[in-house]
C-alpha cells in the first residue's frame, strides 16, 4: 500500500521516537516551557491540546524553536479546528473520539491524524474512516497493556497509540504489548513541577522515560 508522503514520515516517527508529551494546561507559557523541557530531555514527538488557550500560536512558535521536533496539535474535534491547525503548523493531529467529518478534514488537508476509540468496534471505524493511527483512550480504564495486547491477533494491521493512564512504570509494558506509540501527560509533568516551574525535572523525566520504551520489536504496519 502506498501511503502519502506525510502519513508515510509520520509512522516512521512514531516507529522510531514511540512516546509522545501531551501538552494540555491553562496558561500559554507554561504550555510553551513544557515543550521545550520535553524537549530538551530528548523527546521529539510533542502534542499540543486545542483546549491549551493560543494553542495555534504555541504550535507556530515551537516549529520554529524546535526545528528537530515533530510538533501537533490535540483535542481537534471540528473541520474549523483542523483546519486552523494546519494553518498553523501542525505535523499531526489527534482527537478524543471518532468523528468522521473530522478524519475527512483531517485527510483533506493532508495532516495525519489520529482518533480516539476504545471497542474493537470503534478502533475498527475510525481505521476504515482513514485515521492514520488510532488512538486507544483511556488505557486505564480497560487494563492497559493486556488489553493493547489482546487487540494484537484481530487488528494488529492498525497502529495503536494509547492514552490515558500511561505511567512510567507501565510504558514499557505497553510498548511491548504491540502499541506503535504512548501517548503522556501525567507520567511526564508532574503538577508540582510545573506549578513551581521545575523545568529541569521535567527534562530529566523525559530522559529517564526514554529509557523505559521496553524491549519488543517495533510494530510494522503496512510493512513500514
Amino acid at each position: 500500500m502506498q501511503l502519502p508522503a506525510r502519513i508515510w514520515m509520520f509512522l516512521q516517527q512514531l516507529k522510531q521516537h514511540r512516546l509522545i508529551a501531551v501538552i494540555s494546561v491553562d496558561r500559554a507559557d507554561i504550555a510553551e516551557n513544557m515543550a521545550l523541557a520535553a524537549a530538551r530531555g530528548g523527546l521529539h514527538l510533542l502534542e499540543i491540546t486545542w483546549t491549551t488557550p493560543q494553542a495555534a500560536e504555541i504550535i507556530a512558535r515551537l516549529r520554529s524553536s524546535l526545528p528537530q521536533c515533530c510538533i501537533g496539535a490535540g483535542t481537534l474535534r471540528d473541520r474549523q479546528q483542523v483546519n486552523e491547525a494546519v494553518a498553523a503548523g501542525a505535523q499531526f493531529g489527534f482527537a478524543p473520539n471518532t468523528d468522521i467529518e473530522v478524519i475527512s478534514a483531517a485527510r483533506d488537508r493532508g495532516l495525519p491524524f489520529v482518533p480516539g476509540a476504545l471497542s474493537p468496534t470503534e478502533l475498527m471505524a475510525a481505521w476504515r474512516s482513514g485515521a492514520t493511527a488510532v488512538k486507544v483512550f483511556p488505557i486505564s480504564a480497560v487494563g492497559g497493556a493486556s488489553y493493547i495486547r489482546s487487540l494484537q491477533r484481530p487488528l494488529g494491521d492498525i497502529p495503536l497509540i494509547p492514552t490515558g493512564g500511561v505511567t512510567a512504570e507501565n510504558v514499557g509494558d505497553l510498548l511491548d504489548a504491540g502499541a506503535i506509540a504512548v501517548g503522556m501527560t501525567s507520567a511526564l509533568f508532574k503538577p508540582q513541577w510545573v506549578a513551581s516551574g521545575d523545568w529541569d525535572s521535567i527534562a530529566d523525566r523525559a530522559a529517564q522515560l526514554i529509557q523505559c520504551r521496553g524491549s519488543a520489536p517495533v510494530p510494522t504496519p503496512f510493512g513500514l
